[in-house]
Formats: structure tokens, C-alpha cells, sequence
């Protein structure tokens, strides 16, 4: 996968969930205590909760179909454009970025996210 490879992951392994808004919200709901359905979610397992687990494998990526293409079209981009800078959002999350606590990191995470969607649009 270009994005692993890009972040030097190259060994890694990862999964991807397409669901829908209704299991998203579930996930949310029970994993956030969150309301409402997401873009996406990230489960890494590359953090001290599960440090003997495989430790090629990042985690998983949880994408509601049903919120990107929302957000394709309220964006006026195609729906295949969402997804991957979706998918490339909970991988970075699964690498430890986070937007919510920092400002800067959250600059960096972006900045990082651009760079890679760049790579993968080239």
C-alpha cells in the first residue's frame, strides 16, 4: 500500500471496515460515548493497552460510506477522493497523530495528510 510505504510502514499490516452510518454510530457510541455517526475511526493497536499483540500490525480503520459520500458532495469532490483522504486520516491517527488535543499536532497531522494525498495523486 503507497501510503504505508510513503510513511516507511512497509511491513505493516492494517484493516479497513466500509460500513454505514448506523454500525459507525454504534462504534462511536460505545468506543466514545459520542452521539451520531463519524467519517472515521481509528483502532490502533500499536499503543501500550496492547504492546505483546503483532507488532506489524497497526490497527483498524472504521470509514462510513454513508457520511463521506455526505461530505463528497457537500465538498463538491468524487466520492473515491473522500475515501482515500479518509482512509489516510485514520492511518495517520493509527500512527499516533492526533488533532484534538494539540494545535500544532493537529497542523502537522494536516500537513502530513496533504503531503501524502499529493503522493498519491501524482
Amino acid at each position: 500500500m503507497a501510503i504505508l510505504n510513503a510513511l516507511d510502514y512497509h511491513d505493516h499490516e492494517l484493516s479497513i471496515v466500509i460500513t454505514d452510518d448506523t454500525e459507525i454510530t454504534e462504534l462511536n457510541q460505545q468506543y466514545f460515548n459520542r452521539q451520531g455517526p463519524t467519517n472515521v475511526i481509528a483502532f490502533p493497536m500499536q499503543s501500550e493497552t496492547f504492546p505483546d499483540i503483532n507488532p506489524d500490525l497497526l490497527g483498524d480503520v472504521v470509514i462510513s460510506a454513508d457520511t463521506a459520500a455526505r461530505e463528497a458532495e457537500d465538498g463538491e469532490i468524487v466520492f473515491d477522493q473522500r475515501m482515500t483522504e479518509l482512509l489516510i486520516h485514520g492511518i495517520l491517527h493509527l500512527l499516533g497523530y492526533d488533532h484534538e488535543t494539540d494545535v500544532e499536532e493537529a497542523k502537522e497531522m494536516e500537513t502530513k495528510a496533504e503531503e501524502l494525498l499529493h503522493l498519491l495523486n501524482t
